[in-house]
């Protein structure tokens, strides 16, 4: 078969699958009508998760398994906005990792929320003007958001999805040439990141941490001399020059997201559980409180702790581990654990990335 009759057949294959994407949008609005007349919620993360982890499994490549998983989410993303325009609250202006974060999870036809703190994520969702909030977690490098475990301690919104991204950092500056440099503008984390880069490539500029990456832009926007760390959408917004791109010192740079809501997703098969608790203050107290998950055969994949700030020495414990809320030995668990608990929340149970 020559290439003329192999572009021929492509062709059609194409147009088959615009076809059959026009039919999956058809029955998309049509459940979108019955969850409007009914009162259900339009994002569902436990049946996106589904929907791709069956993919996945069915698909026998050669196509890659990472290209159907970013397909079927544009895919995913767009149907959601065909039935329902969600209100998407997150903290930082337009182009910070946050907000790159809201439109992987929301799409682009979202209507996004800018808000000046995380606290203020949580408020926009707690009095409805928002549906859901976007908020940083944790990052693979510099570790845990202090601020966003604080906010949980009095919330009772509930965490509904996650959201890994890999972070790419880029310098970029209204100057061409690095070596005019004499200023770098950056949110604390990414200069962080980027710290042994900076060393080896301009050891002798300014660092100034500024409230986001996006206001970093700003500033190098407004100062031919300085640059900024920040996003590649930053550089074409602020029609900035990239002066260098991946300049994050560990290539697996990675920022985990939570999704913020009013309800808990259903299972998916592949989910997640976030937790908080405070216990007495005796020996050995944590270690028993670790026994439950044990005994279960539960895998724990995080534990952090934070003080309670109403008691001196008072301490909270934030866990994650794999399974849901509806999974019997995640109940018998947490049923064993709260017993020796002063509190138990469950932050939220979803699908997990």
């Amino acid at each position: 078969m020559d290439i003329k009759k192999l572009r021929s057949k492509i062709d059609t294959i194409d147009e088959n699958i615009l076809r059959l994407l026009n039919e999956r949008t058809k029955a998309v609005l049509k459940i979108g009508k019955i969850k409007s007349k009914k009162g259900k919620t339009f994002y569902v993360p436990h049946r996106e998760q589904k929907i791709i982890n069956n993919l996945i499994k069915k698909n026998r490549g050669p196509f890659p398994q990472e290209a159907v998983k970013e397909i079927f989410r544009e895919i995913l993303t767009t149907s959601l906005s065909l039935q329902k325009k969600l209100r998407i609250a997150y903290f930082g202006p337009e182009t910070t990792f946050t907000h790159l974060a809201a439109i992987k999870n929301f799409g682009r036809n979202a209507k996004f929320i800018s808000v000046k703190s995380i606290s203020d994520v949580f408020d926009e969702v707690e009095k409805d003007r928002a549906d859901y909030g976007v908020v940083p977690i944790e990052n693979s490098t510099e570790g845990i958001v202090n601020h966003t475990l604080d906010m949980f301690v009095d919330s009772e919104l509930k965490i509904c999805s996650e959201i890994l991204m890999k972070i790419s950092l880029y310098l970029i500056s209204k100057a061409k040439d690095m070596s005019k440099i004499k200023r770098i503008y950056s949110h604390f984390q990414p200069i962080a990141q980027s710290r042994n880069w900076i060393e080896d490539n301009l050891p002798n500029v300014q660092l100034i941490e500024v409230a986001s990456t996006a206001k970093a832009a700003q500033m190098a926007y407004k100062d031919s001399k300085s640059a900024a760390i920040t996003s590649k959408l930053a550089a074409n917004l602020y029609k900035l020059n990239i002066l260098a791109a991946n300049i994050e010192d560990k290539a697996d740079n990675f920022t985990r997201f939570l999704v913020i809501g009013k309800d808990f997703p259903e299972v998916s098969g592949k989910d997640k559980t976030s937790i908080m608790f405070s216990i007495k203050d005796r020996v050995g107290a944590l270690y028993d409180m670790l026994i439950p998950f044990k005994k279960h055969n539960i895998n724990l994949t995080k534990i952090e702790s934070r003080p309670s700030k109403r008691k001196a020495w008072e301490y909270i414990f934030f866990v994650d581990f794999m399974g849901h809320i509806n999974n019997k030995g995640v109940k018998e668990a947490l049923s064993e654990l709260s017993k020796e608990c002063v509190f138990l929340k469950v932050l939220g149970s979803y699908p997990g990335s």
